[in-house]
This record gives C-alpha cells, structure tokens and sequence, in this order.
C-alpha cells in the first residue's frame, strides 16, 4: 500500500508531506491516509521478525546499554535532538533512520518525484517531496530543505554522503536558520575541499604528502617544468575533483599537454573550476584511509583503518577492515597521522582521512580528508562494534565521545561489497529498470555486534599502547551477515543517481572466514531485472591473490582476464 499525500506550497514548488504513523492529530493542509499497517509493510521487507524488531528500537545491538558498558551515555550529556530530517535517499537514508528509530528520535525525509515510493520515504516519520528527479531541483536544493525543516520542526539535518554532504554554504546556511548540521564545520570543509590547501594544511601538521605541485600558477608550460622535477609518470588532478573526474596519469612527458587539456576540460565541466594538481604517481598503490571521530571539546580518536584498492573507473567497489598486512607499529603511524589531520582544521564529527600506500616502499602518503561518513563505515561499525551514526548524532548534540581511544576495540575482519546495477563486461556501465524479483541472504544483524571496550590504557594518543589494540581478542566472532538497501523487489533503479542497489556486509574471526561468508552471500544474492556485478564479485573474492591480501587499486586491469573469463557459449540445442 502506497500512502496518499496532499501538497503544501513551498516557494515556487509544492512540497508533498507523508504524516507519522503515530500520529494523524496535524494540520489539515497535511493531511494523510498513511497506515501502520503500510508502515510495518515496508519494515517486514527488510529482514526476519528479529530484524524487524531491531530496527524498531531494540537496543541488543550497536551502542550497549546502560547495564552493559562505560560507553553508556553519562547523566550530564545532553538530550538527543526531538526530530532529525535526512536530506538523502537510498541506503543512506534508510541507514540513519534505523538509528534514529533505535534511540528514539522522530525522522524525516525529502525525495524527488521518481522516489515517491521508495524505501526511505516509507520507513520516515513524514516524509515532503521537494521537486522533479533532476538532482539540481531536488536533493541540492539547500531552500527546500530547510524550508522542510522548519515546517517537520526538525532541528537537526543528516546529510548523508554525496549531495549536499561536503557543502560549506549549506552548513552555513544551516546555522544561520538555527538548524544543526550533523557534520563538520564549515571551515573544515573548505580547507579539505580543496586538494591543494588541505596537502599544505597537511604538511605543516606533519602528515606526509605525495610529492608534486599544489600551487596556483596554472600556466601549461610550468606545470610541465613541475612534472619533469617531480619524475614521470604523474598524476594530474582537479584541484576540486573527486569520484575520478578530472584525473590523468601520464608515463610520456610527449603525452603530458593533451592530458592536461583533457583533465582541465572534464575539471571544468564537473566541478566548474579548471585548476589542476600535479604528483608524483605511485606505480603499485593502495587506498588505505583511517576513519576518524572529534567531538566539539576538541577529542579525536581513530576507529582504526580499511583498504579500499579494488575500484573500478577509479571509484571503490569491496572495501575491508582492518587493512591486510600492516604491521601494529605501522597501523599506529596511520592513525596518528590521520588523528593529527583531524586536529589540523579543528574538525568536528565523522571523517576520514585517505592515504595512498605505496606497495613497493611501505610508504604511505596523504591524498585527502572527506568531511561526511563514508558509503564503507559499516565494515567500520563490526570490527569496532559501535554504531557511528549514533556518535554522529551524539557530538552533534554536544556530547563528548562515548570512548576514549584506548577503550576503542578491533575485533574480527569484516568485508563490505557494494551490489551495483551495472554491466562489469561493458566497462561497469550503469543500467537500468524495474527489480522484478529479488532474493537476498538472510541478515544475521541489522547494526554491528556487540563488542566488549577494552579496558582503560594509556591516554596518550600517540602511545603505541592506544593505537594497537590487539587483534587476538578473547571475544568470540560468530560469522554474521548485515545488508544495507535502499530498494526492494518491485522498485525501480532510475538513471538519476547513483546505481547502488544495495551493501553487503559479512563479518567473522578472520580474512579467511570473512571471506568465505563473503562467497556464501554472494551466492545468495539473485537480482532479476536489471544487470548487476554480483557474478563480478563472486569472482573477486574467490581469486587467488585476492584472497592472499595482494590488493592495489590497478588489482583489476591486473587481474582483468582471471575476473572476466570468456562468457560460455550456449549449446546448440539451448538455441534451437
């Protein structure tokens, strides 16, 4: 059942409202027919009754209770917000609302018109249309949402990742309407948005660089005098890029002014400035980044790191943590780099500090901070047992971290694989169309394991003491299965956004367990309707050297005739 909605005029659009379940007594003018039955609906999609019951605000998972651990909120914290909006939609949105559920916060979403029936807009308290599926009319709409906010009374807003996540002027703008961000300040969003101010940022904090040229003298001939000191091959990179765009790897100088011309034009068109970044390229790279926490008292502490090499069109695909193969006083020399990144523009919230790890020196190198949560924190979330959007929401409110970081555990590996609708064997194309049938495995847990925090240590961030926690814990890993969907069967994957259909997240004692239960859901997994790169990724996690940690972002081209054998020719009797 589909609620009904009614529109309420906002600016020169309306905005259409779904009411809360649990509560009809509104105003007339939003008025809606919206059942607790068509509610729970949406719910029993998501898993088991166990499930069920965990996104409806069972405690047995994610933060510990009171009872149960130091972690629990102190008397004198401050109240979580009443009502949060999430200006999202898919997985994401769908990711916080469980949380804000889970602690008993009211929620409230924003979709455009092609995702008026979509997952997050049932699983909300209300939920407002703010316009056509274009993205620029809709969900970057800075007025539209907050027009929301001030007429849900939402006091808080949850970017998400991707839109309007890293956007300074929309914290800003936030602020000045008297609606909190769940995010970083402004000012730290700046700094790390521009790739050339945040690697000097970087180096005057001590957090090593990857040698190249960051400065503004954008003229062609001397930027190749820049690349011919620094020693071919290079990198060139928008200066305000991500996602891939704007990026060129050049190995013959005979190649370097077309390259340039290429990544300018592309810069230009996708991020509206033309400014480039010149460095060194690593020839074998891992993408290693370190997922950091600082609340407003100016604490900051490290959940430890994961490698996300395996990327295809320069974008990840399977993420894991912890990173395989670093040495303790190597992963201690991560976090204490990314902790003192953090410290550098005063940050507040969830980030995460991305470093490129060369495979050939044990060398790593800062490349960039992303001031939001990352589409990976939930292999975060099972090696650590936390629940980071709670953290989130708990230092937007005011409220000291719920841990120290020498409290802060890394029990298990866990592996994260990102379920596209996209053709791989045609260079990963999106696609697509209706989710005619759609079968998963069974969840095993809606938020992260409880995990028990190891008890008090040195305090000293520095110490090798509290930045290695030991990975040969008495605490027991049952292997566990958690998916996070924004779509379910019958939904329809449009070519507006991303093409994401789903994360699969496994967790056990080790790589190798991890792995296999990896396997095990992927072959679970049937998706009908639509291409996907679940067969791709079945075939990832069963090779050889990915399974022996021999990970690097170049792991595909690599391996690319392994990954993509031959598809098998149909019998003729199948033809006839």
């Amino acid at each position: 059942m589909i609620p009904s909605r009614q529109s309420a005029a906002v600016g020169a659009r309306a905005l259409r409202r779904v009411a809360p379940a649990s509560a009809r007594v509104t105003s007339s003018v939003f008025a809606s027919t919206t059942s607790t039955a068509s509610r729970q609906n949406s719910i029993h999609r998501i898993g088991s009754l166990a499930t069920q019951q965990e996104v409806l605000g069972s405690k047995a998972r994610g933060f510990a209770t009171a009872a149960a651990s130091p972690s629990s909120p102190l008397p004198s914290r401050k109240p979580h917000f009443d009502k949060i909006l999430i200006a999202n939609r898919g997985e994401i949105a769908c990711r916080v609302i469980r949380t804000a559920k889970k602690l008993g916060i009211k929620t409230v979403a924003v979709y455009s018109d092609v995702d008026a029936d979509s997952l997050h807009v049932q699983l909300a308290d209300e939920a407002y249309c703010i316009g056509p599926a274009a993205s620029s009319e809709s969900y970057l709409r800075m007025d539209k949402i907050i027009g929301v906010c001030h007429r849900s009374g939402a006091q808080a807003v949850h970017p998400g990742y991707g839109f309007l996540s890293e956007n300074a002027k929309f914290s800003e703008q936030l602020a000045k309407e008297g609606i909190v961000f769940i995010g970083p300040p402004a000012s730290a969003i700046v700094s790390m948005g521009s790739k050339s101010e945040s690697k000097m940022i970087m180096s005057a904090a001590g957090v090593p660089c990857v040698p190249g040229y960051h400065g503004n003298n954008q003229g062609p001939q001397y930027l190749f005098q820049e690349a011919e000191k620094i020693g071919f091959p290079v990198l060139i990179k928008a200066v305000h890029g991500g996602g891939g765009k704007g990026m060129r790897t050049v190995h013959d100088p005979a190649a370097f002014f077309d390259s340039l011309e290429s990544a300018q034009r592309e810069s230009l068109k996708g991020f509206g400035d033309a400014m480039v970044l010149v460095e060194k390229f690593i020839e074998r790279p891992r993408h290693v980044e370190v997922q950091v926490f600082a609340d407003q008292r100016g604490e900051t502490v490290s959940l430890w790191e994961r490698d996300c090499s395996v990327q295809r069109r320069n974008q990840k695909i399977i993420e894991e943590a912890p990173a395989p193969g670093l040495s303790p006083e190597l992963r201690a020399d991560l976090s204490a780099k990314a902790v003192a990144a953090a410290k550098a523009v005063n940050y507040v919230g969830a980030g995460t500090v991305e470093f490129i790890f060369d495979n050939d020196t044990a060398q790593f190198y800062f490349m960039e901070m992303n001031t939001r949560l990352q589409v990976e924190h939930p292999v975060t979330e099972m090696v650590t047992g936390l629940d980071l959007v709670e953290w989130q929401l708990e230092v937007a409110a005011g409220n000291p971290l719920p841990l120290s970081q020498s409290r802060i555990p890394l029990v298990g590996h866990a592996f994260e694989a990102r379920i596209y609708a996209e053709n791989p064997r045609n260079d990963f194309l999106p696609d697509s169309g209706p989710l005619l049938y759609l079968s998963m495995p069974e969840p095993t847990h809606i938020f992260a394991p409880t995990l028990p925090p190891l008890p008090p240590s040195v305090p000293d961030l520095t110490n090798i003491a509290a930045l290695t926690p030991s990975l040969v814990s008495a605490t027991r890993v049952a292997p566990s299965v958690r998916l996070e969907q924004g779509f379910t069967q019958g939904a329809q994957i449009g070519v507006f956004y991303d093409p994401m259909i789903a994360k699969l997240v496994v967790h056990a004692e080790d790589r190798a367990e991890a792995l296999r239960v990896l396997r095990k859901a992927l072959d679970e997994y049937k998706v009908v309707g639509v291409s996907t790169n679940i067969e791709f990724l079945r075939s990832l996690a069963g090779h050889e050297a990915f399974i022996d940690g021999e990970v690097e972002t170049g792991f595909i081209p690599k391996h690319h005739d392994q990954l993509f054998p031959p598809a098998p020719t149909p019998s003729p009797e199948l033809l006839a």
